[in-house]
């Protein structure tokens, strides 16, 4: 059995770290709150950019861009959006494993890795690595996706990418973070579903000029937005699991002072033994 100043020292150990996983629990809570109500605000473009532009390339008589031409798949891009550190339980294990998955091929396949732990993962197992974009902060701002979205569609472009998906974690709730892929390019648009007459549109001046100007912002709201659920869903995952944390070190300051009181009373026993032996030996 330890003796009682070893337990006491790390029974302090303990509490010292249960204080810094309670703080860095009200942090993320704090954190969580902004992030989700960033999310709730960019959702609701997010799917409206997405009608406006089924509703635009349907009624285009088959106009043509870039960012919608299919072609031979001969190399796909994995845009993988993680968090910059840990401590945030399966969060971006989750994430990494989803991803790591969804590539069959890796000769014909590359990463841009969005966080520190996804660039860090794909580069230590020998993955293609286009881009890395890490310490993007606490607070996702619209021109960090946009950088991202320009370089994966100037590389679409080129034909260095034939297709391009979008490897994140969903926000559900406080709980539950789901990894979901989600194709980015070609842009896929879906035919209207309108049970009205079909509604014919004037373009002006072309239908191609305005889908040069929607497409764009399409893929730039959708990268965005996944990137805010990313960080919604980090912030969650970090709470629960910093909460987790605190109770398992209450638990175990508990059993400590246990066995504390245990070696306490066995020192005791022991002292009041040797007395009581002495005492004997004097007679």
């Amino acid at each position: 059995m330890a003796s009682a100043q070893d337990i006491r020292r790390r029974i302090k150990s303990v509490k010292n770290t249960q204080q810094i996983t309670k703080a860095m629990k009200m942090v993320a809570a704090a954190k969580l709150r902004r992030a989700q109500e960033a999310v709730t605000s960019a959702r609701p473009f997010a799917l409206k950019i997405r009608e406006v532009l089924s509703r635009v390339a349907a009624a285009s008589g088959g106009a043509s861009h870039p960012l919608l031409e299919v072609r031979e798949v001969k190399k796909t891009a994995y845009v993988v959006i993680t968090a910059d550190r840990g401590l945030c339980g399966g969060f971006n294990a989750n994430v990494l494993r989803r991803a790591a998955g969804e590539v069959t091929d890796r000769s014909k396949s590359s990463v841009v890795g969005v966080g520190r732990k996804s660039r860090d993962f794909f580069t230590r197992r020998g993955f293609d690595i286009a881009a890395s974009y890490v310490g993007l902060g606490e607070n996702i701002q619209f021109s960090q996706a946009k950088e991202i979205a320009k370089f994966v569609m100037d590389k679409y472009v080129a034909g260095d990418f034939d297709e391009v998906f979008l490897v994140f974690s969903e926000f559900v709730n406080v709980l539950t973070q789901r990894p979901v892929t989600v194709k980015l390019l070609p842009v896929e648009t879906p035919a209207e579903e309108s049970k009205g007459p079909k509604v014919e549109y004037i373009y002006e001046p072309s239908a191609e000029a305005v889908l040069s100007e929607l497409l764009p912002t399409y893929v730039e709201s959708t990268v965005f937005r996944a990137m805010l659920e990313a960080k919604a869903g980090e912030q969650g995952a970090r709470m629960t699991a910093m909460d987790s944390a605190t109770k398992n070190a209450k638990d175990m300051i508990n059993k400590l002072t246990l066995s504390l009181n245990r070696a306490r009373q066995a020192a005791i026993t022991k002292e009041i033994s040797e007395i009581v032996g002495g005492a004997a030996a004097l007679e």
